[in-house]
């Protein structure tokens, strides 16, 4: 396993109750599971590959999930829960919760804080980009566990730098949809496009670029 896993492992297993405990075999499942599902996909992927991969029977698997979808739900859901949101906020909550004298040092923390998150995590980042369109219990867990928290931190500074004038007065959720939007389609293309060798790509202008985009349509007249 990576270091990434091996941390992901040890939260995980910090986190568990005496009665909820994992078992060692859970844990090479949860492993398993995590890599195959970022490999091929969740509809590629076979619970006989990840059961030879964690090194234990099938059968051991199916002891405790009835399904390939139950798989999913009941290993890499919890790990959303217990590992990735940890993960998440944890770095990026140090951007949120710091002070900015304007609004484009926000963006540009934000997008160094995850571009570097991307960067670390990649494996399980590919599995939620994969399967949470198509699994309506994921995207809850995404919701309650990540979305709302980061949002509501989000939304704070926002209204700060409303309530100061330095931005149009629309709703405060309109202004994030704006900047996340902007901004992941900036990492999007960065990520799939800019980081090819053949790339004709000036990752610092496009970066400059995005957030003098995002500063402008939100009032200020130069992001500085």
């Amino acid at each position: 396993m990576t270091e990434t896993m091996e941390q992901w492992m040890e939260e995980l297993l910090k986190s568990e109750s005496a009665s909820e405990k994992m078992t060692e075999k859970q844990a090479k499942i949860l492993a398993s599971a995590i890599e195959v599902f970022a490999e091929k996909g969740y509809a590629a992927s076979s619970t006989s590959e990840i059961a030879q991969r964690a090194g234990v029977a099938e059968g051991t698997i199916f002891r405790h999930y009835k399904t390939k979808k139950e798989l999913l739900l009941s290993i890499v859901a919890p790990a959303i829960t217990k590992l990735i949101a940890p993960f998440v906020l944890r770095g990026f909550g140090k951007v949120l919760d710091s002070n900015y004298e304007s609004f484009d040092e926000v963006l540009r923390a934000m997008i160094e804080n995850r571009i570097e998150f991307i960067t670390k995590h990649r494996s399980i980042l590919k599995i939620l980009m994969q399967e949470i369109p198509f699994h309506p219990e994921l995207q809850v867990h995404l919701q309650k566990d990540i979305l709302a928290k980061v949002l509501e931190r989000f939304q704070k500074i926002v209204v700060k730098f409303q309530a100061q004038g330095q931005m149009v007065d629309v709703p405060s959720m309109t202004v994030i949809r704006l900047c996340i939007s902007a901004i992941m389609g900036y990492i999007a293309v960065r990520t799939v496009y800019g980081e090819r060798e053949d790339a004709v790509w000036d990752d610092a202008r496009e970066r400059e670029e995005t957030i003098t985009f995002i500063m402008r349509g939100l009032g200020y007249p130069d992001s500085g």
